[in-house]
């Protein structure tokens, strides 16, 4: 039989001798790792490189290294879907009142509703350009504020706001940082922003790493859904998109920032401190 299938006797016995003994545990425990590391990669849609794998394995009980992990991954040929660069989307060329950079890429700040920050990024369907207005919290990267539409008119920003003021009952002295694209440099918007007394805060022109964590979640929402999947519709987008952020990306998805929790994950920790501390 060897002869005929062209191997070695003593390769036909030591498969032979394997396989009749069975797996040892060490085979096993390496087999049960690269399931989970499955697992975790497949439920990020692919976006998980070896640090994120490697924290959801440590949650879920299992004691490995990053090391081993990055090369299982190597061995199963995973491999994480690359970032993509930033693209300024913004029109600034406006005579609109701009206001002063307040933030100065100081992207770190100690409680939530302290800075926030917007941008609007662009969808495509087979239907025709969508666009999706975000505001997110800086404290813990959540995007507290979103809005999808067919146009980029200022309804679309201060829909985004609307939800954003409703949810967090922001105090005043609120910092809220944006370009200085029309629909955030608007009389309608600005005014709602003063009239909340939250404080204004302006990109320089041109200049996208001015608001970087926002333009990181429109990367990250690009890449994880927006450029997997082909939406037919607006609607069909739109369900997408809110399921992602409301259910993925504030719910599970890990930021190597927060100590790889997701942001409701890390705004529980905060406010469980904060309860301690009064208790």
């Amino acid at each position: 039989m060897c002869n005929v299938l062209g191997v070695s006797s003593s390769g036909y016995y030591k498969w032979q001798s394997k396989h009749c003994r069975g797996e040892t545990d060490r085979e096993k425990r390496k087999n049960e790792l690269k399931q989970k590391i499955k697992k975790s990669f497949h439920e990020s849609l692919g976006t998980y490189g070896s640090p994120r794998v490697h924290d959801d394995l440590i949650e879920w009980g299992y004691t490995v290294s990053q090391k081993t992990v990055a090369r299982y991954m190597h061995e199963m040929g995973l491999k994480a879907t690359p970032e993509v660069k930033y693209v300024v989307t913004t029109d600034s060329n406006h005579d609109l009142a701009i206001y002063p950079n307040l933030v100065k890429r100081n992207f770190n700040v100690d409680s939530p509703n302290t800075v926030w920050v917007a941008d609007i990024t662009y969808v495509r369907t087979l239907e025709g350009w969508m666009y999706l207005a975000s505001i997110m919290d800086l404290f813990s990267r959540k995007i507290i504020g979103w809005s999808l539409g067919p146009s980029m008119k200022k309804e679309l920003t201060l829909a985004a706001l609307e939800m954003a003021k409703t949810t967090r009952r922001p105090p005043e002295g609120l910092i809220h940082h944006s370009d200085r694209g029309t629909q955030y440099c608007s009389k309608n918007y600005t005014e709602a922003l003063q009239e909340a007394g939250i404080e204004i805060s302006m990109s320089k022109k041109g200049d996208p790493y001015d608001n970087a964590c926002i333009e990181s979640f429109h990367a990250t929402i690009k890449k994880e859904l927006i450029y997997r999947f082909r939406f037919n519709t607006r609607a069909e987008a739109s369900r997408a998109i809110n399921y992602y952020i409301s259910s993925r990306y504030n719910e599970r998805r890990k930021h190597s920032t927060l100590g790889y929790l997701s942001p409701n994950n890390f705004e529980r920790n905060y406010h469980l401190s904060i309860s301690e501390k009064i208790s």
